[in-house]
């Protein structure tokens, strides 16, 4: 039976591709989207989920209207060298696309409440969506069978500051407060997101063999814009990062990470802002059971791929 997921991101393209990676998947069942501010503003990640959405037939599926912004009221950075200035490179959803249906936010808690311990949460965007969960669910929020984030970074560099990965140091109040009150908690930092690559040549393959598959015509551009991103970022690197689809698949296959469990939390302010940090001493400080976390160490990046593209080619949207 297919797992069943409640999907928070800011569409971006990596978050797009996760998307499209949940929606192909037969052992996901996504059973509703909340797109808020991040790698663009709120209103183009709904607009882009919608567009993913459509291409797909899958208009059934829930959009629920995430946050505007952080927490902490900062001044939001956008980074359209990286995911374009629509969240997609290249690609921009048409303007015929109809208006999407937003349900409200409330709508999260009645998910939870239907799929009652079988529903997973996937947050791969700024966790402020889902601390507000908590603020306003209570109790309800421990009916989740489990929470799987894409952020940090423990003992690499990060990607925004020398030590801080984007979504936490995007609003780093939200991502503390969901990292000390989600239970049943996995987080899938850089460590090991950064190896999840998607090469050029697995491109061609999605396009060359995955005829059922609604998004061919957009994974090659979208591809090459992130591409050539990444190569001025990280000169060398062999393709681009698929950050948030590793979350999705850990559900799907969980053999494909090792886990460390440490009691993660983040920094709030200063030259450190959005900091992850975990005890990985041989003898770490004792922590109480309820408050250690599962942290993602070790990846296995062939069978990681191998799914990835068995999906992308071989999965449909119509099962």
């Amino acid at each position: 039976m297919a797992v069943k997921v409640l999907f928070f991101g800011d569409p971006g393209i990596d978050d797009s591709l996760a998307i499209m990676y949940g929606l192909l998947n037969p052992n996901i069942d996504l059973v509703g989207i909340v797109p808020s501010y991040g790698n663009v503003e709120q209103e183009q990640a709904i607009q882009n989920v919608a567009y993913l959405l459509s291409l797909a037939g899958r208009t059934d599926i829930p959009i629920i209207a995430g946050a505007k912004g952080p927490l902490s009221g900062e001044i939001i950075p956008f980074y359209p060298e990286i995911h374009g200035e629509e969240g997609l490179g290249p690609i921009q959803p048409p303007d015929t696309l109809p208006v999407a249906e937003l349900l409200n936010f409330d709508e999260i808690f009645k998910i939870i409440e239907r799929y009652e311990n079988e529903l997973y949460i996937v947050d791969v965007g700024r966790s402020t969506s889902l601390a507000i969960s908590f603020i306003l669910g209570g109790d309800i929020m421990n009916k989740v069978k489990g929470y799987y984030i894409m952020g940090g970074a423990f003992l690499v560099p990060g990607n925004v500051t020398s030590t801080a990965e984007a979504n936490f140091y995007g609003d780093p109040i939200a991502a503390n407060y969901v990292v000390e009150h989600a239970r049943n908690l996995s987080v899938f930092p850089l460590n090991v997101t950064s190896e999840a690559l998607l090469t050029s040549d697995m491109v061609d393959t999605i396009i060359q063999q995955g005829t059922q598959n609604p998004y061919r015509s957009l994974i090659k551009p979208i591809f090459d814009y992130y591409y050539e991103a990444y190569k001025e970022l990280v000169p060398g690197i062999e393709g681009t990062p698929l950050h948030d689809v590793v979350a999705l698949s850990a559900i799907a296959n969980p053999g494909i990470v090792q886990y460390a469990r440490r009691r993660v939390q983040v920094e709030l302010f200063g030259e450190t802002k959005g900091e992850s940090i975990a005890d990985f001493r041989p003898k770490p400080e004792e922590q109480p059971t309820e408050t250690l976390d599962r942290i993602a160490l070790r990846f296995d990046y062939e069978k990681f791929s191998s799914d990835f593209m068995r999906v992308m080619t071989e999965g449909r949207v119509d099962r």
